[in-house]
């Protein structure tokens, strides 16, 4: 949902890099996971800060805490994730698909998405190279989660 920027004044607020397409959803939520640990704290409060959200955590209550947390991802389980439309993606669902070309061409796997402004771009990892697909009709032809793969169609000068 988030990514822990900094601390945030002198009560243990933390500043955070909204990286959710709801961000509404924080208003919704009473307990987060912070960190590769998913250690769970409570959500005391929040508010929208730009294009940033502030964050309030039960227990964290001066800055020092709060810089325990700098760097830190913020998650929500699964189950607490908005249902997407069909064809739309979470992130973590894209990374670690293998791409393979419509004419049965491994490629290699999604290792990253960068966000544009445009579209998404995955960054695929050959065995000897990386490749920029660009998330678009045009090019994605299938995502078979299931299979956990990614069917592209290159357009030209992609590959």
């Amino acid at each position: 949902m988030a990514k822990i920027l900094s601390t945030f004044g002198t009560s243990g607020l933390v500043k955070a890099e909204i990286l959710t397409d709801f961000p509404q959803r924080f208003s919704h939520l009473q307990v987060v996971y912070v960190g590769e640990e998913h250690l769970p704290f409570s959500l005391k409060g929040f508010r929208l800060h730009g294009a940033q959200v502030l964050l309030q955590f039960q227990g964290v209550n001066t800055p020092e805490e709060a810089g325990k947390l700098r760097g830190k991802y913020i998650y929500i389980p699964l189950e607490k994730a908005i249902t997407l439309t069909a064809g739309h993606y979470y992130v973590y669902q894209i990374i670690g698909l293998e791409v393979e070309t419509t004419a049965g061409e491994r490629l290699g796997v999604i290792d990253q998405v960068l966000t544009t402004g445009a579209n998404d771009v995955y960054v695929v990892k050959g065995h000897s190279h990386e490749l920029l697909i660009p998330a678009i009709a045009q090019v994605v032809k299938e995502v078979d989660l299931r299979r956990g793969k990614m069917i592209i169609e290159p357009i030209e000068g992609l590959l």
